[in-house]
């Protein structure tokens, strides 16, 4: 069985959600949630929406801090966000939403026309209403029947216009050239002015990003994270909803192959209790993480049985719905569970998080398609513990079906341009590990969590700044990084092999310093809102562990024989909890050189996983063996 991760409601009775449902243990024996729970869902975030619409209903000014983009550009994402989420529900429902249809042809026609006071944010080089664009023309398409085919000539005009910006502009050479391509498609499948030029170039682009087994990275770099799940896999498959007969059969056949292959490696992702592994930027999307495992369905481009599909969707939305998600006024807020603006980007407004309304895509399949009656099928923790390789983002996924929990070990993902831009950290993407029952410290600058650093004379750390992949094989995945001080120079490699096993991580670190520098490791942040975690240290060790038993524990096997191991505390840096806390060991000076330090992390909420016992061996030839706990033994040459 699944540690529940933080303290939970009765999932029977969700102040946040008071017109749920009631479970349906027969087709969901899982999750007991059903298509009517994700109508439920959708109603409740709909008309939750209903007194921040503006006049004219052409935007939606939501509660809170506005993005860089400014309060207009914020409006237009808050309908344009929700229109997507409004255009699923009446698909879904064959049209029979006549509030929802009017509610919106309405914002359209007042959005569209510049001398409304409600009217939109051009569309020009570089600006946020290309995002939102994208989204209103996918939600026309899905809704053609009941809203595009009835409005009026002048209305529809006006709309083609507003689109048009789209034409010969400037776009962020990013998961943003597909925003470009599904619009003019749109508009090519309205006969209305368009560029077959910029849609070939868009979906061309895409091909240069490809990486292999599934995966692409956002722009040139290594940059993965979730936009592989609801941006670069999703949006092909929807192009090809719009452009019908114009796409090339070939050129679907391969997107839906490659989300074939994604979806093998995605569904590794989610822990027992529905939580996404915690990793990558625009995190407040929450359950859109969800969005590829209905597209594979909806394109026929899926591995997975239909009851494992909604097993995991379900379980997800669920997740989040049982720790106060949407809040009790019914809207998403910025953050994960509560509002946490440190896992926020400058674009993220009010509105933002409506992205989450990809994940309610399987409404366009109907009621009695298998994804919705088929019973559902357990996700793969709760089969087995697994270990999986994913050589090409540079991770290693290991989870534990004791307690549900799923760890990514990252030697891949920096999310940085390619040099010479310069190598800054971000939290979300810096880390050595990530996992579906943790997040990391913010900022990037305080967080010693998962990171290995040296230390400069006034206490601060080394950055981990560029990530250069070494490879990802079986138990194994490696990288190195430079670790540069302030006045350091060109900084010091340090190389770092992960090897796991079950709950456990065994990193090997190589590391160069000069002489006396202090060196850094920390472990697993744990957070919980009810109070500070519990800890104790001791010479070579440090341990946190919540009061449901989640623990996190660091012990030094080589090279840390001088350490003494401590706690980092922190209030508000966590978005799991408003309390957290980090074993650290801290080495107090580097004998200079290249030092060996091997270090044993665990995060587990089994209380079976033993936290000591793990041994390792040195030879001549520098190869390191591993024991763990448990007696398996890995070696790193």
């Amino acid at each position: 069985m699944s540690a529940q991760h933080v303290s939970l409601p009765d999932p029977t009775h969700l102040p946040n959600l008071p017109h749920l449902p009631p479970p349906d243990p027969l087709t969901s024996p899982v999750t007991g949630w059903t298509r009517a729970h994700w109508e439920s869902i959708a109603d409740r975030l709909l008309d939750a929406l209903t007194p921040y619409a503006s006049p004219g209903l052409a935007q939606y000014r939501l509660p809170g801090p506005p993005s860089h983009s400014g309060p207009w550009s914020d409006g237009l994402e808050g309908f344009a966000r929700s229109f997507l989420l409004a255009a699923f529900r009446i698909a879904g429902s064959g049209g029979q939403r006549p509030a929802l249809v009017e509610r919106y042809a309405a914002g359209l026609a007042t959005g569209t026309d510049p001398r409304s006071p409600d009217h939109w944010p051009a569309i020009t080089d570089r600006s946020q209403p290309m995002v939102e664009a994208a989204s209103v023309a996918i939600a026309l398409h899905e809704t053609r029947p009941w809203i595009w085919d009835r409005l009026d000539d002048r209305v529809r005009q006006r709309i083609a216009d507003w689109l048009g910006g789209f034409v010969g502009a400037v776009v962020n050479d990013s998961n943003w050239r597909l925003f470009q391509v599904i619009t003019e498609e749109f508009l090519a499948s309205v006969g209305a002015p368009h560029s077959r030029a910029e849609i070939d170039a868009g979906l061309a682009r895409l091909e240069d990003w490809y990486r292999g087994d599934g995966w692409y990275t956002d722009g040139d770099g290594r940059k993965f994270d979730y936009y592989n799940a609801w941006a670069l896999h999703l949006y092909p498959v929807l192009w090809a909803r719009i452009a019908g007969p114009r796409a090339d059969p070939a050129l679907v056949a391969g997107h839906r192959a490659r989300l074939r292959s994604f979806l093998h490696d995605h569904q590794h992702f989610f822990g027992t209790d529905g939580a996404p592994v915690h990793q990558g930027r625009s995190l407040t999307y929450r359950f859109a993480t969800t969005a590829p495992l209905w597209a594979g369905a909806l394109a026929d481009a899926t591995p997975l049985p239909p009851g494992r599909t909604r097993r995991l969707a379900s379980g997800t939305l669920k997740h989040f719905a049982e720790r106060g998600v949407p809040d009790e006024r019914g809207l998403l807020t910025l953050g994960w569970y509560k509002p946490f603006l440190p896992a926020t980007q400058r674009y993220s407004g009010p509105a933002s998080p409506y992205w989450a309304s990809k994940a309610f895509l399987g409404l366009l399949l109907p009621a009695d398609h298998p994804v919705w009656t088929a019973p559902e099928e357990p996700g793969p923790v709760e089969k087995g513990d697994v270990r999986l390789a994913l050589p090409a983002p540079g991770w290693l996924l290991h989870s534990t079906a004791a307690d549900g929990i799923v760890r990514l070990v990252n030697h891949g993902s920096d999310r940085l341009p390619p040099p010479p831009a310069e190598a800054q950290d971000s939290p979300h993407y810096a880390r050595f590990a990530y996992s579906s029952a943790t997040a990391p410290e913010t900022p990037a600058d305080r967080g010693p969590d998962n990171h290995l650093a040296l230390l400069a004379p006034d206490g601060t750390p080394s950055p981990r700044g560029r990530i250069h992949p070494l490879g990802v094989d079986g138990a194994r995945a490696a990288s190195w990084h430079r670790a540069v001080l302030p006045g350091g120079g060109g900084g010091h490699r340090i190389e770092t092999v992960s090897v796991v096993h079950g709950s456990w991580e065994v990193r090997v670190h190589r590391v160069d310093a000069p002489p006396g520098t202090p060196v850094r490791e920390g472990g697993w942040a744990v957070a919980d809102d009810t109070g500070p975690p519990a800890v104790r240290t001791g010479p070579g060790r440090a341990l946190a562990r919540r009061a449901d038993g989640l623990t996190s524990a660091l012990v030094g096997l080589h090279g840390w024989s001088d350490a003494e191991g401590t706690v980092a505390a922190a209030v508000g840096r966590n978005a799991y909890g408003h309390h957290s806390a980090t074993p650290l060991l801290t080495l107090p000076s580097h004998p200079g050189g290249t030092c060996l330090l091997v270090t044993l992390v665990v995060l587990s909420a089994d209380p079976r996983v033993p936290v000591t016992g793990a041994r390792v061996q040195t030879a001549a030839d520098a190869s390191v063996e591993i024991r763990f706990p448990d007696g398996a033994r890995e070696t790193v040459p």
